[in-house]
């Protein structure tokens, strides 16, 4: 979901130093309630989840062995860290996961929390929670089988604490997804001068093309921090369909899945998966 995380290095005793921009939780604010407007400034958010979701799934599938008709996310705890209205917390729910969404807006939480009570199901599986994951690292180490961030760590300003933080958060063996933007002239040009200012598809001002993060980038800080990369997949958007569908490029949107090591391979944690595996994964996730 678009959030407005800004990570900072948290020192001792400091009390002037906050994880949140002030200036994007403005920004944000002001559609805080346009969440569930499928026509809206959000609309290509929720057309993502027809991919998002059978890729988050479909992958949790695959490394388990226990299997529940009708609820196959049954027993997961998941961690939706800038959440939003609720977009992609809602359809995990719905397949049986326990989430817990977290973000930084108080107007954003409000709407998700309202829309979620109109189904008593939804109302027991997911609770969210007006907060950084900074905030929340200290009550909840170890403690989710799963974090999405999807559309999150371009809005970073320290990507590498909000990586730590997602490992601290995390069970030993837990998966990390993310999905967001390339760092290309393509992603410029598609990402913010059409999508922004010529289509409108998103608000303009949403990205900062500075704050795109490389997929190269992206895995070794992934895999400094402990995590194995097991795919990287290429998204794209169709403008005039409104629907996504997953390419071989990364050159625009890409999605990932990390696992975290488990408690006796940390030592392994910097030895990443070599191209052919990251290519078998990318060919076989992308018939999710």
């Amino acid at each position: 979901q678009l959030s407005l995380f800004r990570f900072t290095v948290k020192r001792p005793f400091s009390t002037s130093h906050s994880s949140v921009d002030s200036k994007e939780m403005k920004k944000f604010q002001l559609l805080a309630h346009k969440w569930w407007d499928e026509e809206g400034e959000y609309a290509a958010l929720h057309s993502m989840n027809d991919i998002r979701v059978p890729f988050i799934r479909d992958t949790l599938l695959s490394m388990s062995s226990n299997y529940h008709p009708g609820n196959p996310l049954s027993g997961i705890k998941i961690l939706d860290v800038g959440c939003g209205g609720g977009l992609l917390s809602e359809p995990l729910g719905r397949l049986g996961a326990s989430v817990t969404g977290i973000d930084p807006v108080e107007d954003n939480i409000r709407t998700a929390d309202r829309h979620k009570s109109f189904d008593p199901v939804l109302a027991k599986r997911i609770q969210y929670k007006s907060s950084s994951l900074e905030e929340i690292v200290e009550e909840s180490m170890e403690t989710f089988d799963v974090i999405v961030a999807s559309e999150v760590v371009e809005h970073v300003a320290d990507l590498e604490t909000f990586i730590k933080c997602c490992s601290q958060v995390l069970k030993p063996e837990g998966s990390l997804f993310i999905t967001t933007i390339n760092k290309t002239q393509l992603s410029y040009v598609l990402g913010i001068v059409v999508a922004e200012k010529i289509m409108g598809i998103v608000p303009e001002g949403t990205h900062e093309w500075e704050k795109f993060v490389p997929p190269k980038e992206l895995e070794r800080l992934l895999e400094s921090n402990g995590f194995s990369v097991k795919t990287v997949n290429g998204m794209l958007y169709n403008p005039l369909s409104g629907s996504w569908g997953w390419m071989e490029s990364t050159s625009l949107n890409y999605a990932v899945h990390a696992v975290k090591s488990g408690a006796r391979a940390r030592s392994y944690a910097t030895d990443g998966p070599s191209e052919t595996d990251i290519q078998q994964h990318s060919a076989t996730a992308g018939t999710a």
